[in-house]
């Protein structure tokens, strides 16, 4: 054994300076390096924009993606202070670039209410960026400074004349050496984070412009988060046109909600603090899911509306069709993370119920017909989930891998490592036999669907339980349902939908899309879920023995391949008959369209869509949770003209491989 201590001494210690630890663990402090990193780092620097409207200082930002990949954002406000710091001896503006945890957020800084924590946002886009720009106007004078990977170019030069009254510019390019997989900006990325940045902030005007294509957008919301609300139920049948709103300040928190019902069975919340989206929820979202459980219990009894031998309403029946914005505003936000997902401020639990028990309990006094629409919705919810009770303890399966309650056509895998098991949905018995003949039977399991599966969009849990294809898919992959969800229980890394190519085989994708999408979406999340691209031609050269097949996956590229092909020959000095098919002349004896998965034989299917080494899959992510929820209700939902008008608009080009959602 080597001696422990001998050659282990100060020298092996690494002292990390200014913003080295950043560019050496970027994650730590923006996520990721990946797409989402990227984006990260407009937010970054926005939001201190941002933080100057609140503060009521700014009216107007403006977020440009420029010709030559950066990204240019300019405010109104008051702009970075340029004086000496006392602290560092250099201009302000130079330390908060250059400098962590320096800002105006801490104590009694520039900011009573900021979406940013740590004060490390600007100095890290500025470590990240191969170069920044920084100019602050302020006293008819602009103040200019330049970057490189964090690091000044050169000295604060201020000059004479501002191109307005105050204001600060960001300009910054992501380094590529940081982010590998991509630094070209996405700007409906960028639209929707603007969008969602004016619903939060009344008066304020921001305006997203792509230098590249020349696209351009200006958002302002007079109504707040009552516009949020109203755009988040667009499209579905509202209990009212009404929209219950509050904004009130209790101490130094200010707590803002908006709700409104629709008459779906599923819930839209968007929880925000200090206007930073928390998805993981906090004391915000615990307040108010108890301030409204119990206030409309309290209406339900006062009013009769519950019998006296009634269970109380519990909050999954009150949350059915509920759509709520919620945001608070607090001097010292207690976020998990640079990331921010959750709120864990104790105190702001008991305002945000307090305030939504008085006001939302005024509202429904006030509102009888709403209350009887409301309390009567969240009634048939409860008695819904009790008849589905009895069908999902009977379906879901109890132990992830105890091979007890499987459904009796899963063709299961043998591998008990869910990180290398698939489960393969595939539509038409035809199809399935042909995969279970040609899987890998160690880590490919087989699930058949015969016909169509129930559109989830309109069906609430218990008529979802009484659909055998749906409970044969929920007890195969373990996870259960509804309040009994627990995604450890998952038992293959991937769930690929494999079904034909045509208009029937995308309706069945889509109808499963909308299952999980509504019900598990934290399997969509975690990256679980998958479309499967069989092919649709097969050019055949050689007959017998001799025979090989090139796979081709769609029209596109058939006439890619075919025309290089050609031209291929030509360039050889062969000549082509002209009044050939084209795949002849390309120099195939035949061309096979594969009208359906069934189609094909075992050694076929393997090859082509189920061999890890050539298949081509399609993962679903929602990139944008709100845009999904808007197509999933057109296509899927009740309103018919709706959705007419959607395919009408889009049904020449749109291939459900491209969806954006």
């Amino acid at each position: 054994m080597a001696d422990k201590a001998g050659d282990y001494d100060s020298s092996e210690i690494r002292v990390l300076e200014g913003l080295e630890p950043v560019r050496l663990r970027p994650g730590m402090y923006i996520g990721s390096t990946g797409y989402d990193g990227l984006h990260h780092l407009i937010k970054e620097i926005a939001d201190n924009s941002i933080d100057e409207a609140i503060a009521g200082y700014a009216n107007k930002i403006d977020i440009t993606i420029l010709t030559d990949g950066g990204v240019r954002i300019d405010d109104n406000g008051r702009g970075i202070p340029v004086d000496i710091h006392p602290k560092t001896g250099k201009s302000t503006l130079e330390t908060v670039l250059t400098v962590l945890h320096a800002g105006g957020k801490f104590g009694d800084g520039g900011y009573k209410v900021s979406s940013g924590l740590h004060g490390v946002g600007s100095s890290v886009v500025n470590a990240l960026s191969t170069h920044m720009i920084a100019e602050v106007y302020r006293d008819n004078k602009t103040h200019h400074i330049e970057f490189d990977t964090g690091k000044p170019t050169s000295d604060l030069k201020v000059t004479k004349g501002s191109p307005r009254e105050s204001g600060t510019s960001i300009t910054f390019y992501p380094d590529p050496s940081i982010f590998k997989e991509t630094t070209t900006f996405d700007y409906n990325w960028v639209s929707s984070y603007a969008r969602h940045q004016a619903y939060l902030t009344k008066g304020i005007l921001i305006t997203v412009t792509d230098e590249r294509n020349g696209a351009k957008e200006s958002f302002y919301f007079e109504g707040g988060i009552k516009s949020y609300v109203k755009r988040l139920n667009n499209g579905k049948e509202t209990l009212s046109d009404d929209i219950f709103y509050v904004d009130k300040q209790v101490g130094d928190v200010g707590v803002e909600i908006a709700l409104q019902y629709n008459d779906s069975y599923t819930e839209t919340l968007k929880p925000f603090a200090n206007n930073v989206l928390t998805p993981d929820g906090g004391m915000h979202v615990v307040g108010f899911r108890t301030g409204l459980t119990r206030t409309v219990n309290d209406y339900a009894r006062k009013n009769g509306l519950l019998k006296e031998k009634e269970d109380n309403l519990t909050g999954d029946d009150i949350k059915e069709g509920l759509t709520a914005v919620i945001l608070v505003k607090l001097p010292d936000p207690q976020f998990e993370g640079q990331t921010k997902n959750k709120l864990g401020n104790p105190e702001v639990r008991g305002i945000v119920d307090k305030v939504m028990t008085e006001y939302f309990g005024y509202y429904l006094e006030e509102n009888p017909a709403i209350a009887k629409k409301i309390v009567g919705k969240a009634t048939l919810a409860a008695r819904a989930r009790k008849a589905a009770r009895a069908a999902r303890d009977n379906v879901i399966r109890k132990g992830a891998f105890d091979g007890l309650n499987l459904p009796s056509k899963l063709a299961d895998c043998s591998s008990r490592d869910r990180s290398e098991c698939e489960l393969f949905i595939v539509e038409g018995n035809s199809a399935a036999g042909s995969a279970k003949e040609g899987r890998n039977p160690k880590i490919q399991a087989i699930l058949p669907l015969r016909g169509k599966v129930l559109n989830t969009e309109r069906a609430r849990l218990d008529k979802m339980l009484a659909n055998q294809e749906l409970v044969s898919l929920i007890k195969g992959l373990g996870v259960g349902i509804g309040d009994q969800f627990n995604i450890d229980g998952l038992r293959y890394d991937k769930i690929i939908f494999m079904t034909d190519a045509d208009v029937d085989g995308l309706h069945i994708a889509t109808l499963l899309m909308t299952f999980f999408f509504r019900y598990m979406p934290q399997v969509i999340e975690e990256g679980h879920v998958y479309l499967a691209k069989p092919p649709l031609f097969g050019l055949i050269k050689g007959t017998g023995n001799t025979r090989k097949i090139d796979y081709v996956y769609d029209e596109v590229a058939l006439e890619n391949k075919l025309t290089a092909k050609i031209e291929e020959k030509r360039k050889a000095g062969t000549k082509i008959d002209e009044s050939q098919e084209r795949f002849k002349q390309a120099g195939y004896t035949a061309q096979q369209r594969f009208k359906g998965l069934g189609e094909m034989d075992a050694k076929q299917l393997w090859e082509t869509t189920m061999d890890p080494e050539n298949r081509i899959l399609v993962k679903v992510h929602v990139e944008d949770a709100e845009k999904a929820d808007a197509v999933f209700t057109k296509l899927m939902g009740d309103q018919v003209e709706l959705r007419k008008n959607f395919i009408q608009a889009g049904a020449a080009s749109v291939n459900l491989d491209d969806l954006d959602f």
